[in-house]
């Protein structure tokens, strides 16, 4: 499986791109926010030659979801996040005065995940694990064939999402990140939803949030 990060919006949210050979890619958190962005995005897909089966939202906060709109219409593909993501999602445009980053509320959904749920296109798959605590809807996604874990803003390279947005807890974040990532194995890359990508390993041995 290839992996094309995108760096996008004023809040760097990494964008990502899986696809293999069957030309068939996964779109996680389209930040794309500008018509420069969105540009950039499509002239990949198509230079690529890509099939875009699906966007899918690691949460709702508007830094992840900027490019819904432009994929879903583009595209023409699926957009999916967890069931417990609507009521952020639904209220982005408000969230957005907060930050001063206007905000047109994306499409409606075209599936709810939940807990378990297999999210498959080319050869791949990924599952989804529920992680709530950086904001609720929170999920990651575990490719374990090619030992790697797309996990939002739950876990960075030395420090955990920040939990002083609405729904957020700490006491919740730490709790999943331990029951549902630490017990994948160890060399598990974690890509993340900003900054540089990492191991389990390497945060096991220092992150001083999950000592």
């Amino acid at each position: 499986m290839t992996i094309k990060t995108f760096h996008f919006n004023p809040i760097e949210v990494n964008t990502y791109v899986l696809y293999d050979e069957t030309k068939q890619c996964l779109i996680i958190d389209p930040g794309n926010y500008i018509p420069e962005e969105d540009q950039q995005l499509a002239d990949f897909i198509e230079r690529e030659g890509l099939q875009v089966q699906a966007v899918v939202n690691t949460h709702p906060h508007i830094d992840h979801i900027a490019g819904n709109r432009f994929c879903k219409e583009h595209f023409g593909c699926p957009i999916l996040m967890h069931e417990n993501a609507l009521k952020i999602y639904g209220q982005a445009h408000v969230y957005s005065l907060a930050f001063g980053v206007p905000f047109q509320d994306g499409p409606a959904p075209d599936k709810l995940l939940k807990e378990g749920d297999v999210i498959s296109f080319g050869n791949q798959s990924l599952q989804v694990l529920y992680t709530p605590g950086h904001a609720d809807g929170s999920i990651c996604l575990h490719d374990e064939k090619n030992a790697c874990a797309f996990v939002g803003d739950v876990l960075f390279a030395g420090s955990v999402g920040r939990c002083d947005l609405p729904t957020g807890s700490m006491v919740a974040l730490l709790q999943n990140i331990k029951e549902k990532l630490l017990v994948l194995p160890s060399a598990t890359v974690v890509y993340c939803g900003h900054g540089l990508p990492t191991t389990l390993e390497e945060e096991k041995l220092n992150n001083p949030f999950i000592q």
